[in-house]
């Protein structure tokens, strides 16, 4: 019975650098910390976060596929 080898580490792809856009993009507050512009009457401040959450998922969903 021939034994089987572990497989080889896995290395952080390059596609895990994505991960790092809504991070910066939201850890970075005087970046979005002004009231205009307004988007049907939400200050900058809050709709920016707002997008942040589905543009984060589907950066997080291209990583996954891309690394699966």
């Amino acid at each position: 019975m021939p034994s089987q080898a572990p497989p080889p580490a896995s290395r952080a792809s390059a596609w895990r650098i994505l991960l790092l856009i809504p991070f910066i993009g939201t850890l970075w507050v005087p970046f979005y910390n002004h009231p205009l512009p307004a988007l049907y009457g939400f200050p900058f401040f809050y709709w920016y976060q707002l997008l942040a959450v589905p543009v984060s998922a589907l950066i997080i969903f291209i990583v996954y596929k891309a690394e699966s």
